[in-house]
C-alpha cells in the first residue's frame, strides 16, 4: 500500500540535504504537506494504522500509538486523498482498517486512553495514575473521524463500513460520565484510580473542541447541557483577558496567549471564521494570539539567537532539555516549526516568511524524511531530530485549511456539530 504514495520527496539521506530551488509558494506548500504526511503513512503502526507517538526511540516502547495524534493523522489522510497523493480507495481502506481496530480497542465509558498498544489495542499508561480514559485526546480523535465520515460519502462497501464504524465510536462516548454530575468536564477517569487525576477542564486552552463535541453527541443519553460549557469551560481565572500586548488585544486566555497550539488543535476542524459566542470572536482570538506570539519573537527581549521576522513561533514541543510548553512567558530560545506553519490561516504572510527561512536557510539542519523536525534552538546550537504526531499533523491540516478550507468544510457540515454549536449559543456562517 505504501508504494502507492505518489510523491516526489526531497529526503535528508546519508548523502545530505538535497534542496529544491526557486519553488513557487504553492509548490513549497505542496512539498511540505506531502513530506510531513509521510509521518502518518510510512511511519503508521503496521497493525492498526494508528499514529505513533513520536519518531525517536523512547523508554515506553515502539508499539506506542497516540489517540489525539491519530485524529490529526486521519485528517492528513483526507488531505492526501483530496490532493491525489494516494487514491481515494486506498485512503478509505486504510481508515477502515484503523476503525476496525478502534472498535475492538479498550475504552473507558467509550473514551480512549492517551496511549495504547498499536498491535493489541490495550492501554499503555501515560503516567502512573493516567491509565484510563482521556477525554481530550479522544476529542481530537473524534474531530478527525467526523471529518472522515463526511468526506468518504460514497455508496460502496468500504466507505459505508467506514462511516458505520465512525458512527458507532461517536455514539458510544459517554460525555456526561466525565462530568461527575457537575457543570464541568473532567479530563481523566480510570477503573484503577477513579477520578484521582482530578483535572476539571476550564478554558481558555486547547480543549474547546471537547466541549463542542460533548454538547453535540448523537446519543442524547450522553450529551452534556449548555451549563457545562458556560459554568465549567468559561469560568476560570484565565478565561477572559481583554488586555493588549504589543498593541494587540487578546480577548481570552493567559497573558500573551500561551503556546500557539491553543489556536490549532481545536480549530483543525472547528472553523473559527465568523465563529462567535458571548465570550469572543474566535477568528479575532486566534489571529491576535498568533500576532502577539510573532511580535514577541520580533521584540526578542531575551536576545535569543535567530529570532526575527523570518524565524518565530513558540508552542509546546521538544527542546534541548526535554519537552516544554514554550510561549512568551516561558521562552528558552526554542523555535518549533509547527507553531508558525500551523498558523498559516491566521498569518499567511508571516508564516510563509518562516517557511522559506526554515526550508531554504535551515533546511540542511531541520528538514528530514518526515518534514521539519520538532524544534531547534540556535542559541544552544541545538537542532532536534524527533517528530511528534501532535505537532506534525497540524502542519498538514492547517496549511490545507489555509489553501482550501477542506477540513473546516467537512467538520462544520456535520449536522450534530451544527446542533451542538447552536445549543451552546454560537454564531457561525455554517449555522445560517
Amino acid at each position: 500500500m505504501r508504494a502507492l504514495l505518489i510523491i516526489a520527496f526531497v529526503l535528508l539521506a546519508g548523502t545530505g540535504f538535497s534542496q529544491q530551488k526557486n519553488l513557487t509558494d504553492s509548490a513549497l506548500l505542496d512539498l511540505v504537506q506531502k513530506q510531513t504526511f509521510r509521518y502518518f503513512w510510512d511511519f503508521a503502526h503496521p497493525v492498526s494504522g494508528l499514529a505513533r507517538e513520536r519518531s525517536n526511540v523512547t523508554d515506553y516502547g515502539p508499539e506506542t500509538v497516540t489517540i489525539g495524534g491519530t485524529g490529526f493523522g486521519i485528517m492528513s489522510v483526507i488531505v492526501a486523498a483530496e490532493r491525489k497523493w494516494i487514491s481515494r480507495d486506498t485512503a478509505a481502506k486504510f481508515l477502515l482498517k484503523m476503525t476496525r481496530f478502534l472498535v475492538k480497542a479498550t475504552t473507558y465509558h467509550g473514551v480512549f486512553p492517551h496511549w495504547m498498544d498499536g498491535a493489541t489495542g490495550k492501554t499503555i499508561p501515560f503516567s502512573r495514575k493516567d491509565d484510563g480514559g482521556d477525554l481530550v485526546e479522544t476529542s481530537y480523535l473524534m474531530q478527525g473521524l467526523l471529518c472522515a465520515r463526511q468526506y468518504f460519502n460514497a455508496d460502496n462497501p468500504v466507505e459505508r463500513g467506514l462511516r458505520q464504524r465512525i458512527s458507532w465510536l461517536w455514539g458510544d462516548i459517554e460525555w456526561n460520565w466525565y462530568t461527575q454530575g457537575q457543570d464541568v468536564l473532567y479530563w481523566h477517569w480510570s477503573p484503577n484510580n477513579g477520578w484521582a487525576m482530578n483535572f476539571p477542564v476550564r478554558g481558555f486552552n486547547e480543549c474547546m473542541i471537547m466541549y463542542v463535541l460533548a454538547a453535540s453527541s448523537p446519543n442524547e443519553r450522553y450529551q452534556v447541557s449548555s451549563s457545562v460549557y458556560h459554568r465549567g469551560w468559561a469560568i476560570s481565572d484565565f478565561f477572559k483577558n481583554g488586555k493588549e500586548f504589543y498593541g494587540i488585544k487578546l480577548p481570552l486566555g493567559f497573558d500573551y496567549g500561551g503556546p500557539l497550539f491553543f489556536s490549532h488543535y481545536s480549530f483543525l476542524g472547528l472553523d473559527p471564521r465568523g465563529l462567535k459566542d458571548r465570550y469572543a470572536d474566535y477568528w479575532e482570538q486566534n489571529k491576535n494570539h498568533t500576532l502577539i506570539n510573532h511580535a514577541y519573537c520580533l521584540d526578542n527581549p531575551k536576545k535569543f539567537k535567530g529570532y526575527g521576522e523570518n524565524c518565530w513561533g513558540l508552542t509546546a514541543s521538544d527542546d534541548y532539555k526535554g519537552y516544554d510548553a514554550h510561549s512568551p512567558t516561558n521562552d528558552n530560545g526554542t523555535i518549533s516549526p509547527t507553531a508558525a506553519l500551523s498558523a498559516f490561516p491566521y498569518t499567511p504572510e508571516y508564516s510563509m516568511k518562516a517557511l522559506k527561512h526554515f526550508y531554504y536557510d535551515l533546511g540542511d539542519k531541520i528538514w528530514s524524511d518526515y518534514g521539519f523536525v520538532d524544534d531547534f534552538n540556535e542559541t544552544q546550537n541545538w537542532y532536534g531530530r524527533s517528530h511528534l504526531a501532535i505537532d506534525q499533523g497540524p502542519i498538514i491540516v492547517m496549511i490545507e485549511n489555509y489553501r482550501s478550507g477542506l477540513l473546516w468544510k467537512l467538520f462544520m457540515s456535520c449536522p450534530e456539530i451544527k446542533n451542538g454549536l447552536k445549543k451552546l449559543g454560537f454564531e457561525s456562517p455554517w449555522l445560517k
